[in-house]
């Protein structure tokens, strides 16, 4: 049984309720929010995302909303991504910065209007950086909470699911774009997008009160599809390359340390923060990059609390910033954050609190 305790510091999301119900047995917290690991079957989880259709509380992912008439003007200043051609129904996958060029969060930027942008945060207070940026600037804008939930359908079968409830219409969504539709009533903004590989959908929930019906009616509709509980939590993530900011990422990473580097561009207006920073970076070239590691061992073992020091020839090299057991390749494997002298195809030795692991370097995604 899974309980947390409840304080004021700790928000439950709208679909708590539902998961709790679902047999929710290990959580994390995640922007001051609970986020759903693990529903006491692991391997039946990681399945269900791959073969099926996974149903996630993903509540954590809070809204930094922009709204005014500056919002514009605002979301650019905060992204290294250009936005000026973003259109009404459109996300963009945004690294933000700090005026070092360092990763402060990555979220997906929805344009709802000319005067009204969200920005689906992953887990730091983005709330008072935008304010403060807002502040410094004079602009005309309001930053806020709006107080909605995303609840994710993730899997090969998810658009099926989605297009039961929705209708059709969601298949021709192209990724990352949304459309503000109801479900029985319920107001919510449909996106085709989510923190896994296989496909999928987001479902941004603007009623609070309203989470264990809406989640209900996608359990429901999922049903002939075979449809169960999980969470952004599985070997999946990392067998497809997906970076986990502030999991993956240290005080000092970069976007193109991290494979972001495509969403960066140099040519955005000198006042966007950390942008002269980043060409800077660009044009010296980053000390450090992202590869693969495949362990050796036959036996899962993950990553514990802290990253492990990667070697090469006695002398450390990096970090693995996570390790977990890959069903589909049979192996331990992990993302190392090594210096940039070191390639795929080489050979390290890695740290671990049971002795030290041979591993071999490779381009990412695994799979």
């Amino acid at each position: 049984m899974f309980f947390v305790f409840p304080n004021a510091r700790l928000i439950p999301s709208p679909f708590y309720k539902s998961v709790v119900a679902e047999g929710l047995t290990t959580a994390s917290i995640y922007n001051g929010m609970i986020l759903p690991a693990s529903f006491g079957d692991p391997e039946a989880e990681y399945w269900r995302i791959i073969e099926g259709v996974s149903q996630w509380d993903v509540g954590v992912e809070r809204q930094v909303q922009l709204k005014g008439p500056d919002a514009g003007k605002l979301a650019q200043i905060l992204s290294p991504r250009d936005l000026s051609k973003c259109k009404e129904g459109q996300g963009k996958y945004v690294p933000l910065c700090n005026h070092q060029g360092t990763l402060l969060n990555d979220p997906i930027v929805l344009k709802h209007a000319d005067d009204l942008f969200w920005l689906s945060i992953a887990d730091s207070d983005m709330w008072i950086w935008a304010r403060a940026i807002a502040a410094e600037r004079g602009l005309d804008v309001e930053v806020s909470d709006p107080k909605v939930a995303p609840m994710a359908l993730q899997g090969p079968k998810a658009e099926d699911v989605v297009a039961s409830v929705m209708g059709d219409w969601v298949r021709d969504l192209k990724y990352f774009w949304f459309k503000d539709s109801e479900v029985d009533g319920i107001p919510v903004a449909v996106q085709r997008s989510g923190w896994s590989k296989q496909g999928g959908f987001e479902i941004y929930l603007k009623d609070p009160a309203k989470g264990t019906q809406l989640w209900n009616i996608f359990k429901e509709a999922g049903k002939p599809y075979g449809i169960g509980p999980g969470g952004p939590t599985t070997a999946e993530r990392t067998e497809s390359g997906l970076v986990s900011l502030g999991g993956d990422t240290d005080s000092r990473t970069n976007p193109f340390e991290v494979r972001l580097g495509s969403y960066v561009n140099l040519d955005v207006d000198d006042d966007v923060i950390g942008i002269q920073a980043l060409r800077r970076i660009h044009e010296e070239g980053p000390k450090r990059h992202q590869l693969g590691l495949k362990l050796e061992g036959k036996e899962p073992a993950p990553l514990g609390f802290e990253w492990e020091n990667i070697e090469q020839n006695g002398k450390k090299v990096g970090d693995m910033t996570n390790c977990v057991w890959s069903p589909r390749m049979k192996q331990n494997i992990g993302y190392a954050l090594i210096s940039v002298e070191v390639q795929a195809g080489q050979e390290v030795q890695v740290k671990r609190e049971g002795g030290v692991v041979n591993a071999e370097l490779c381009e990412l995604p695994f799979l």
